[in-house]
């Protein structure tokens, strides 16, 4: 009885995950020939979706069928090679499949005790990536969901570094009373460093905002005298041009003035890694902390964010924890000394997958591929005889197709009609299509057909314009 019981079991197991597998695999399959955007009976029907629990337990099979049916038609496309709208790398097959493997073994990744093998794995692939980084060797790291809880962890760190210079123990007495902590930002900083400065307490309306180049880079030498304690925010990959700071200026000016430095390089971090355009990246060796994300140029699945640190127990400081009933003392790496979250899922399987997988080379030709398939956009629009505002030097293209309503009508038909998705953004004062190229499967075919529709849709408009 209990053998059939048994073998039901693992029955069920097994038609659920290869039911599942081959909706997965149609799903990627189809990527290529499908609309980049969803078809709008598609979301209408997302309304199936809206219905009162059911009392009753549902066949896991029709449950399944119900998210394939309903869900897979009403999606954006973002893992497919013509999603141009965000940094949005599509997964790699193999960190896909990683994924699935880390799902199926349920590892909550906080302590090496409970979870050995999923601990010494990031800690592995933590290595490996202040390797091809470029980072220095010694400076701790976190697994965390993006770049915005990234910055938010390499800033405690910071916030707790700068607090102890001054006699001050912000994580055992708060920030009431403390010295205030002067923070500098460039003025095209990206957003999602403002908010970890608010949820941090340092707030988001108090920075001193540094003036930018034409490129949106922060001038150096417009930095003022900060009053310590004091952070730089700097940034490494512009959102809208792609353009690098240039860190190592900023951080001769930081160590100047006693100031901690942080860089936010949610995806031109990853110019390190490539040979080509590592340059970009020069001095960033000299900063404290940094913060980018492995499911942009890395193509690992959502959300994986990396969070650096140079001073190992300054982050240890502002993120462990302790009790009674937690078995935290250990010789190994606990990843909970280092991550906001106690509870989490072992985010390092698909990193290490995807670095294991594609090697130095892979990284590097990855990385170089896609800004190399953004010159040739910008190259084809200019030719045509529409602006590029910014220099590529990334991934990143802007394109002003003249007015800013000629702009928008390009866009909007352009997103409609299917073939490619691209965003709209207003820069240094233009409307501008931002074509940002970071997807692992993107080839020269797909920007032909991207570009092919590009060309006819703002031919039509800017004809009659």
């Amino acid at each position: 009885m209990i053998a059939d019981l048994d073998t039901r079991k693992n029955q069920n197991i097994k038609n659920i995950l290869q039911t599942t597998a081959e909706y997965a695999i149609r799903y990627l399959r189809d990527l290529d020939t499908r609309k980049v955007i969803p078809a709008q009976d598609a979301i209408a029907n997302l309304t199936q979706l809206d219905e009162p629990l059911s009392y009753e337990p549902v066949d896991p099979e029709l449950v399944l069928h119900k998210l394939d049916k309903i869900i897979s038609p009403a999606t954006m496309a973002i893992a497919g090679p013509r999603f141009f709208g965000f940094v949005n790398g599509g997964s790699l097959p193999v960190t896909i499949a990683a994924n699935w493997l880390a799902t199926a073994w349920d590892q909550d990744c906080g302590l090496y005790k409970i979870t050995p093998a999923t601990a010494l794995l990031e800690q592995v692939a933590l290595r490996w990536l202040l390797d091809v980084l470029r980072l220095p060797s010694d400076c701790a790291g976190a697994f965390v969901t993006g770049a915005t809880m990234a910055s938010f962890t390499a800033l405690a760190a910071a916030r707790h570094a700068v607090l102890k210079r001054e006699g001050w123990n912000v994580d055992a007495d708060g920030l009431f009373g403390a010295p205030p902590i002067t923070v500098a930002v460039g003025e095209e900083v990206h957003p999602s460093v403002l908010k970890a400065l608010g949820l941090l307490g340092l707030g988001r309306n108090r920075v001193v905002k540094v003036p930018v180049d034409t490129q949106g880079r922060m001038r150096p030498e417009a930095i003022p005298t900060l009053t310590l304690p004091a952070i730089i925010c700097a940034q490494v990959g512009n959102v809208n041009t792609g353009a690098c700071d240039p860190v190592a200026a900023i951080c001769e000016r930081a160590r100047e003035l006693g100031a901690w430095v942080h860089i936010d390089g949610a995806f031109g971090l990853w110019a390190g890694a490539a040979p080509s355009l590592a340059h970009l990246t020069a001095g960033i060796e000299n900063a404290d902390s940094w913060a980018t994300d492995a499911h942009k140029w890395l193509n690992v699945p959502y959300d994986s964010g990396l969070a650096f640190v140079r001073d190992g127990n300054a982050l240890r400081a502002a993120m462990a924890i302790t009790a009674d009933f937690l078995p935290t003392v250990t010789n190994q790496r606990n990843p909970s000394d280092y991550t906001p979250e106690f509870s989490r899922r072992a985010r390092g399987v698909e990193v290490w997958a995807a670095l294991r997988s594609l090697g130095r080379s892979g990284l590097a030709d990855l990385i170089e591929r896609t800004c190399c398939y953004a010159r040739r956009f910008a190259k084809e629009l200019q030719a045509a005889g529409y602006q590029i505002l910014n220099d590529v030097v990334l991934n990143q293209v802007l394109v002003s197709f003249g007015s800013a309503q000629t702009t928008h009508q390009i866009i909007n038909e352009l997103q409609a009609e299917g073939t490619c998705w691209c965003g709209i953004t207003v820069w240094q004062g233009q409307t501008a299509m931002r074509i940002s190229v970071s997807c692992w499967s993107t080839t020269d075919a797909d920007v032909e057909r991207s570009l092919e529709v590009m060309l006819r849709v703002a031919e039509k408009y800017c004809r009659n314009s």
